[in-house]
């Protein structure tokens, strides 16, 4: 039994990975065996379709995701800090991912759409929210912003940025664009004493990444 968790588990993180970089539409159930070097034969026996792969290896993602944020979150000493490691885990998010990924679940996967939908919709705005409430009590943000409002409009922007229609993939850089949101993001929120503190914590993940 322990086996067939191991494979099961192998394929769908084998997939995640492929999907993550090249989009759903793009991958075929011979890419997957490929990449893993097992037989096609040897999917279906855990698998019904790409489908159901797909789904599996969206939750993975999310899961990871949510592994990684929560980190983030239960070790930071402030708000601010919250903001920097988010920061980082979004880098090495967006490294690795295509813009089309979420362009094929919309076009022929809506129910991994919804998934994701759900996921942000909830889990994401929610901690963007109790992160922006730690901030306004720590004096770190302006004590006049509206949380609910701003932390709905932070997932939306992370949205905006896979329409190809707003910002075609030929002419605007994915992570870059979602930097640059989490950015002006930020300056629009921080105190003074905010955006100091901010700024430091800027410099060291920068300096951490530069002795990599």
């Amino acid at each position: 039994m322990d086996v067939e968790i191991n494979i099961e588990e192998r394929i769908i993180a084998g997939a995640a990975d492929l999907f993550h970089k090249y989009g759903i539409r793009s991958v075929s159930m011979d890419d997957i065996a490929r990449h893993l070097t097992i037989s096609k034969k040897t999917i279906y026996q855990y698998f019904k379709d790409k489908n159901e792969i797909v789904m599996l290896s969206l939750k993975l993602h999310m899961d990871t995701n949510k592994n990684e944020y929560d980190e983030a979150f239960k070790n930071s000493s402030n708000a601010i800090e919250e903001l920097s490691k988010v920061s980082q885990c979004m880098r090495k998010d967006f490294n690795e991912l295509n813009p089309s990924l979420l362009f094929d679940m919309q076009k022929y996967l809506p129910s991994a759409l919804e998934m994701w939908l759900n996921f942000k919709n909830e889990y994401i705005k929610n901690q963007v929210q109790q992160n922006l409430v730690r901030g306004m009590e720590e004096g770190y943000f302006r004590e006049n912003i509206d949380a609910e409002s701003l932390a709905r409009l932070r997932v939306e922007q992370v949205q905006l940025a896979f329409d190809d229609q707003v910002f075609p993939t030929d002419k605007f850089n994915f992570k870059e664009l979602q930097m640059m949101f989490f950015d002006h993001f930020v300056h629009g929120i921080v105190t003074p004493k905010g955006l100091k503190l901010y700024e430091k914590y800027s410099q060291q993940s920068f300096n951490e990444e530069l002795a990599r």
